[in-house]
């Protein structure tokens, strides 16, 4: 008799290059899921998983931080940047953050947030730009900048030494302000630097950060992680009022335990920046073809021809970054093996030839 009666809808044998979203669950995080399985235990974050999460989080962190289960990375963001601004604060941030451009105005229609946005080089703030929007707090006309959001990694694929990130933290703390990281990708941006996560968190003064999963192998899940519990408030109202409360939090705690226990986190992160990095010295080879950003992480972009992209999208999935650029995103996972990277770079140059 079969297990299921569901069907397998879709051809495993297909590839793309869109988003690290676009791969599936990794086997040790489907075999953590299904240990987590099976009799009862409480709901909405007392379980056992979650407890000892806390644990597993604070190897990585230090003995402050305290994990917060959430849905997604959307998710993850608005209840973050809510638990560390009032109902008139501000969030300076790059224009090309995640929260601006690709969160569909949920941190300010959901969080009730003003974003102050800064036009940045290769994605990364600095003190200097920060300033742009750093200022105004005796003025009751204008939203009041509270918070410095960055991404590591950024948008665009480049990592935040973890110098640069104590700068920042040091100038936004210095004017009042406190420091959210969005690392939905912060597992690539360790395997790039060769640190421990908290080299550029905990260490570098980061207040409380989104610390990504989903991009990584996991089925579904993101944390908020508090690293400096006297910078935020009303963590659990927050979460549970922003729909974030999972009732069966055990199979998002159990992936995490999977991810950060050992070195998967790692692991996984480090293949998936080896295969952008060939796939980037691929694509330079390729007469014609620019590749826009350092590659740091998991993540190219480059600028080729419009018409050549849209017959490469036939056979792959990608983005295009900048449609009236032509910019093009393609992003390695995981699971991308380096047949999947070669055989693109083959046709890349194939459709080049063509014109």
């Amino acid at each position: 008799m079969s297990e299921t009666d569901a069907i397998r809808r879709h051809d495993p044998r297909v590839r793309g290059f869109a988003s690290d979203n676009y791969a599936g669950a990794h086997p040790e995080v489907l075999a953590a899921l299904a240990l987590a399985n099976g009799g009862h235990q409480i709901a909405y974050g007392e379980d056992q998983y979650t407890e000892h999460l806390q644990e597993v989080f604070r190897s990585h962190f230090g003995p402050t931080a305290e994990a917060f289960p959430v849905f997604n990375g959307t998710g993850a963001n608005v209840v973050a940047l809510q638990a560390v601004t009032e109902r008139w604060g501000a969030v300076i941030c790059a224009a090309s953050a995640h929260i601006n451009v690709d969160e569909c105005g949920a941190p300010e229609r959901v969080g009730g947030l003003k974003l102050l946005t800064v036009p940045t080089p290769h994605g990364k703030l600095t003190p200097e730009l920060i300033d742009r929007e750093a200022w105004g707090w005796d003025d009751e006309h204008r939203a009041q900048p509270q918070v410095v959001s960055i991404a590591q990694t950024t948008e665009l694929g480049t990592c935040y030494t973890p110098e640069e990130i104590r700068e920042i933290c040091d100038h936004a703390h210095e004017r009042g302000m406190k420091v959210h990281l969005d690392g939905s990708r912060a597992a690539n941006a360790a395997a790039t630097l060769g640190v421990p996560l908290r080299a550029f968190t905990t260490d570098a003064g980061v207040d409380l950060l989104s610390f990504g999963g989903t991009k990584n192998g996991l089925l579904f899940g993101e944390c908020v992680v508090v690293l400096n519990p006297g910078a935020v408030k009303a963590m659990k109202h927050l979460r549970k009022l922003s729909m974030q409360l999972a009732s069966k939090m055990r199979f998002v705690s159990v992936q995490f335990e999977a991810l950060l226990a050992g070195d998967l986190w790692l692991r996984s992160a480090s293949h998936a920046n080896a295969m952008a990095a060939r796939l980037a010295e691929g694509a330079r080879a390729v007469d014609g073809v620019e590749v826009l950003h350092p590659v740091e992480s998991n993540a190219v972009f480059a600028r080729l021809p419009r018409e050549v992209s849209e017959r490469l999208q036939k056979r792959y999935r990608f983005y295009f970054w900048d449609e009236a650029a032509g910019d093009v995103r393609w992003m390695c996972s995981f699971d991308t093996t380096e047949d999947d990277v070669d055989a693109f770079t083959a046709l890349v140059k194939e459709e080049m030839a063509r014109g």
